[in-house]
């Protein structure tokens, strides 16, 4: 392995796409499932049957709760799930990665729909996820939808062998999810909540096609206390020398919107540096950008390029 590397999020439709995915400096493509439909998903796998020099990596939703309708209601959010829930109401749902909120008031449908009394204060939209972290939650049902299997059995017809696992909470989910793509497959667990640090913990074995990914965009909000996040990245990073960290860094190059692909992003603050700084010493050697600043070509390219300043002012090669 490299002594740094970086991966970054695309689809094959972003303009940017085919400038990045014969980039040196980065070491993975991760092509995000969450937003896109079945139809989506074929038209972008065909534009990769010759992808470019890094690696691509599929990630799969397992058993995240995310929204799969929003209902018509002129004076609640209403909404039903891909998985089917118990949890005590009236308990706070969070949206939009802890930035949003709403009080849900009874869930319906053997699980499925969910009524809100207040909030929350920005649009949700089908494909976003939530978080409750009321004790009480159980999620039920399979831990891949049909929907989702579709999109495994689509991604496999075109050889992929390297994949994204989310929320990874049993070595159950892991073994299910290598038969379906096969047990030589190449896969990173993502680890996003309580019951997937417990697992790591208890269960999980480092094998030579298995590497951990502390995804801390979700595992942040999951957590019950904010300063938590610290334990438990020092904690994945004990158990799998290989991991991932993911996400929530180098954000305030991100400016406020209206933005547009001509955006210059801004300047990286110090306290970016400083925790890649941190992620480097605690032992993290491979890093993750999130979805935002991928999206635009200006702003990914800053990113690489503030990455690459930091590897080479810090990093021992």
């Amino acid at each position: 392995m490299k002594s740094m590397e970086l991966h970054v999020t695309l689809w094959p439709s972003f303009p940017h796409f085919w400038r990045f995915a014969s980039d040196a400096r980065l070491s993975g493509i991760r092509l995000n499932s969450a937003m896109i439909s079945q139809p989506e998903l074929e038209h972008e796998l065909e534009s990769i049957a010759n992808p470019g020099a890094v690696p691509l990596h599929f990630d799969i939703k397992g058993r995240q709760l995310r929204v799969v309708e929003v209902l018509e209601n002129p004076t609640k959010l209403d909404i039903r799930l891909n998985h089917p829930i118990k949890v005590a109401t009236p308990t706070t749902a969070l949206f939009k990665a802890g930035a949003d909120d709403a009080l849900l008031d009874r869930v319906e449908e053997d699980g499925y729909r969910l009524v809100f009394e207040h909030g929350p204060k920005f649009l949700v939209r089908a494909g976003e996820s939530l978080h409750i972290r009321h004790p009480s939650l159980e999620v039920g049902g399979a831990q891949f939808t049909d929907a989702e299997i579709a999109k495994i059995e689509a991604v496999k017809a075109t050889g992929c062998k390297r994949w994204y696992l989310s929320y990874v909470e049993s070595q159950a989910d892991v073994d299910e999810f290598l038969e379906l793509v096969g047990r030589d497959a190449e896969v990173a667990l993502k680890i996003e909540s309580k019951k997937g640090l417990r697992y790591v913990d208890r269960t999980f074995r480092k094998k030579e096609n298995l590497r951990l990914v502390a995804a801390r965009g979700d595992l942040f909000v999951e957590l019950d206390k904010p300063h938590e996040i610290l334990g438990a990245l020092q904690f994945i990073i004990t158990k799998d020398p290989e991991a991932i960290v993911g996400s929530r860094m180098l954000l305030s190059m991100i400016p406020p919107p209206p933005r547009d692909d001509d955006t210059e992003p801004l300047v990286p603050s110090c306290a970016d540096f400083l925790e890649l700084a941190w992620l480097y010493d605690a032992g993290y050697r491979s890093m993750l950008l999130c979805d935002e600043l991928c999206l635009r070509r200006k702003l990914l390219a800053g990113a690489v390029n503030a990455f690459e300043a930091f590897r080479e002012e810090y990093v021992v090669e």
